[in-house]
């Protein structure tokens, strides 16, 4: 093996006098709590870090998609194959620009976010890219749980899997909840302006969301602050 290709990748924080606690800090801050920009730097600046909040407009801009990224394949590597895996998939109308857009969501039967994706349309055309995107990178599902949206069985049927879909009133719940965090960020950056700045936030805060996500109503206070420091012990280790 030549020694090229033993040596270890550069750090991704190399051109940047912060160090990497304190990005992956602002980060975290900006992307898992209803917060603007301009709170995470007042925090900061309470802890004795003096930043701009158009540094941490820059930082969550270039290190959340990579944050992102690594939790993603972590997540993925450890439930590809898994045989009894359900989806839930839905779509939510967001504001670009005072435009209705659509942000179509995947979740799991463990109320994890497998994709967001946004299209202009909620029609056949968008759901089949949507799920396709979803199938390429998570595998197939053994069942997929939708509402009665008529895009879903169009596109099902011409992927083949129309004889895996679940509809009913009630059992999307899942994914209906887990639009909840989300709107609540939404609200606290006063929409978006762009389908490129919303798809690129939804899919860092569906990650960031899934890492912090210890289902703290199910279980009992031990637990849950073990599955806490377990959450940010692998959070500071990101891209490390």
């Amino acid at each position: 093996m030549s020694r090229k290709s033993r040596a270890k990748p550069p750090s991704p924080f190399r051109c940047f006098n912060s160090s990497p606690e304190i990005i992956r800090l602002a980060v975290m801050m900006y992307v898992k709590y209803p917060l603007s920009l301009r709170n995470v730097e007042d925090l900061l600046f309470e802890r004795g870090i003096d930043i701009a909040h158009e540094t941490v407009r820059y930082w969550w801009n270039r290190f959340g998609p990579m944050f992102a990224g690594d939790i993603r394949r972590q997540r993925v590597s450890r439930m590809r194959g898994f045989r009894q895996w359900k989806w839930h998939l839905d779509e939510m109308v967001v504001k670009v620009n005072g435009k209705r857009r659509y942000l179509w969501r995947a979740v799991d039967h463990e109320g994890e976010i497998l994709e967001s994706y946004v299209t202009v349309e909620r029609d056949k055309k968008a759901a089949l890219r949507f799920m396709r995107k979803a199938l390429k990178r998570h595998g197939k599902a053994e069942r997929i749980v939708t509402d009665g949206l008529r895009s879903y069985s169009a596109a099902m049927q011409e992927m083949g899997n129309a004889g895996r879909q679940e509809v009913g009133r009630h059992l999307n719940n899942r994914v209906e909840n887990s639009h909840l965090p989300f709107r609540r960020r939404e609200r606290a950056m006063q929409r978006f302006r762009q389908m490129k700045s919303l798809q690129k936030f939804a899919s860092v805060h569906a990650n960031v969301h899934n890492h912090f996500n210890t289902e703290r109503h199910l279980i009992d206070r031990t637990t849950y602050k073990q599955r806490r420091s377990a959450a940010l012990a692998e959070w500071r280790q990101l891209m490390g």
